[in-house]
């Protein structure tokens, strides 16, 4: 397969990005997996450059390849103002599984789309963002989340050349804590306190840690839960487990705050997700 071609784009340093408000979707912006932000979320922004239209920092003129993609920290305004042919995604950090240092990383990087997983990427975000029936639908929303984990593995070969230059203990004791807590999810008392008696160390030292991911310690072992319940309701094997059963399994004590969780984070209702899984089956 081969590789991207990555090049860093032409920084202007007398001009400071101006983020564009959280919720401010529109017809070159849109949220992933979608417009359901919390307040402690980071973002990784992509631009997606359909055809033609040419990017280029404030007093540069780079050209770029049809398809290619663009990694920024923030989007300055006029981003959105380039023309129909530019389009970003946001995606919050935590699908990501990357820190807000590492999004620093990455920011002006431009990424070739002649091959690889840049290839893959910009051609499934531009079928999906090009159909806005599919957007709205159920299965429009099963396909965000694979666009999504398309991006996370495009991310993750593009930090590799940071991440291992650094022997950084605070990623390895994160490292840790991710495995503890993946393998406790269906604790229900698995909590800060928990955590940081088992890692032996102080709640605030965890907290501390998880802020530096740019995330807390209660959302993460939120979203890994209900991405464990969203797994479980998606296999047709568990198609007869009520949704009920399947929180409680992973520390839900409250089904109806389940589904208000799920249905923010995923955009439909458990029971609207475990029925396409059915439906998926009974179609094939």
């Amino acid at each position: 397969m081969a590789r991207s071609v990555i090049s860093r784009m032409p920084k202007n340093t007398e001009q400071r990005v101006h983020p564009i408000p959280q919720g401010a979707d529109s017809g070159h912006c849109r949220t992933l997996p979608w417009a359901s932000l919390r307040g402690d979320d980071a973002f990784l922004y992509l631009g997606l450059d359909a055809p033609p239209v040419t990017f280029a920092a404030p007093g540069t003129q780079p050209s770029s390849t049809t398809g290619d993609l663009f990694l920024l920290d923030a989007l300055r305004p006029e981003c959105l103002a380039r023309g129909d042919g530019l389009m970003f995604f946001r995606i919050p950090c935590a699908y990501l599984r990357i820190t807000q240092d590492e999004v620093r990383h990455l920011a002006g990087v431009r990424v070739s789309a002649a091959g690889g997983m840049a290839a893959l990427a910009s051609r499934f975000l531009a079928s999906l963002f090009s159909e806005d029936e599919l957007w709205q639908s159920t299965n429009g929303k099963r396909l965000a989340l694979n666009a999504v984990d398309l991006v996370a593995l495009l991310v993750a070969e593009l930090l590799v050349p940071y991440r291992s230059k650094s022997s950084d203990v605070v990623g390895a004791m994160l490292a840790r804590i991710r495995s503890y807590i993946d393998e406790n999810l269906m604790d229900p008392g698995l909590s800060p306190e928990s955590i940081a008696r088992a890692h032996h160390i102080s709640v605030r030292y965890l907290h501390k840690l998880f802020q530096s991911d740019g995330t807390t310690v209660s959302t993460h072992i939120r979203q890994r839960r209900l991405d464990a319940c969203r797994r479980d309701l998606g296999r047709t094997s568990n198609r007869r487990r009520s949704v009920a059963a399947v929180a409680q399994r992973w520390g839900f004590a409250s089904p109806s705050h389940f589904s208000r969780l799920f249905r923010q984070n995923y955009g439909v209702s458990p029971s609207e997700w475990q029925e396409s899984a059915s439906a998926a089956e009974r179609d094939h």
